[in-house]
């Protein structure tokens, strides 16, 4: 299983709703992309200075379905339309997840 994780930070100038929209689009990416197996967006609770804004978790079988995700139209769309042209920075990685062996 490969995990994505990325965390976005938006420009002083982003409002709250757009930052909102964001995560509603995104939200809707797993009823589009079979290969996502799960996939959770949180915008950030504000408890420390210097958070991110946005958190995007997304699992996937295999390297090929991140792929999948991370080139799908509507994924690509909302990056274009509504991410960068309020983002500050991003911070991406991708892990392999280990399944524990049964006892």
């Amino acid at each position: 299983m490969v995990r994505h994780v990325v965390l976005l930070t938006f420009t002083d100038a982003a409002t709250d709703a757009e930052i909102d929209g964001i995560a509603t689009a995104l939200r809707t990416l797993p009823d589009q992309i079979p290969e996502l197996r799960h996939y959770v967006v949180g915008v950030d609770l504000g408890l420390a200075e210097d958070n991110a804004d946005l958190q995007v978790v997304a699992d996937t079988d295999d390297v090929d379905g991140y792929l999948a995700y991370r080139d799908h139209p509507e994924h690509q769309r909302i990056i274009a339309e509504q991410i960068r042209p309020i983002l500050a920075s991003r911070t991406a990685a991708q892990i392999a997840l280990l399944t524990p062996r049964a006892t």
